[in-house]
């Protein structure tokens, strides 16, 4: 299914029978990815005195009850309300959902004890070019970040002064395979957070940042067009399936 696309900065044709999914499913056991300390999420048979909703079990539909976490249980979109003091939703704040976007690989850099995705490493794979969204796959690669339990690891971050390049170069929407763009334990400072979204100057209230993506090796680095969807939840964050499309200009 061939069809053009009108972008921001350009037409682009795609075929839409072949979605690459670079989202982490749901699953309601230990063998889900977690971060920030949380227990795993739970998918269980709602249950009110006699009743148990599982056909299996004589119900007559399946009814269960789902319980985690956004931030640590999958991939998501958030907004600037992950760090506001401010209430403000993703759902409102992210209405649309096709863009330009490009997928580089980075191996983080050593940094103290730390590794890295620092800005030379971003404007490297850039290499001048502008998109409205980044998407970061991080080496190694391995599938186990379908369920890697991120918990006092440590994990790679972005250094504050990439994210400001990367909003130098126009990109709204970040789509990282970690955690957190920011350091697991950082006294609270947030500081590629702060500067993606530029808190204290022009407040980027559009821009997104997706966490937990899982991109395979079987897609390339390039271009695409992304979809970014998301569940509409009124919340700082919400769970997102990102789909990318090859693209080329008709």
């Amino acid at each position: 299914m061939i069809t053009t696309i009108a972008l921001e900065r350009r037409m682009v044709q795609v075929d839409l029978s072949k979605p690459l999914d670079i989202s982490i499913p749901l699953r309601g056991d230990v063998s889900n990815v977690n971060a920030w300390y949380v227990e795993h999420p739970k998918i269980a048979p709602h249950t009110v005195g006699d009743y148990t909703g599982k056909v299996s079990l004589g119900a007559s539909t399946n009814f269960n009850d789902v319980w985690f976490n956004p931030h640590a249980h999958g991939t998501h979109t958030e907004c600037l309300g992950h760090i506001t003091k401010a209430f403000h939703s993703v759902n409102h704040h992210l209405k649309q959902f096709f863009y330009d976007a490009v997928l580089i690989t980075i191996t983080p850099a050593p940094y103290g004890e730390d590794l890295v995705i620092a800005k030379a490493q971003v404007e490297q794979a850039l290499d001048g070019r502008s998109y409205s969204a980044l998407v970061i796959r991080t080496l190694p690669n391995g599938p186990e970040k379908l369920g890697k339990q991120y918990s006092h690891t440590n994990p790679p971050y972005l250094q504050a002064d990439a994210a400001s390049f990367m909003v130098s170069r126009g990109i709204d929407h970040l789509l990282v395979d970690l955690p957190s763009v920011d350091r697991e334990q950082d006294k609270g400072q947030l500081l590629a957070h702060k500067a993606f979204w530029q808190m204290g100057g022009d407040v980027r209230y559009h821009a997104t940042i997706t966490e937990l993506v899982y991109v395979p090796e079987s897609i390339p680095d390039g271009e695409y067009l992304l979809n970014l969807q998301m569940a509409p939840f009124e919340n700082d964050a919400s769970p997102s399936r990102p789909v990318l499309y090859k693209m080329k200009t008709p």
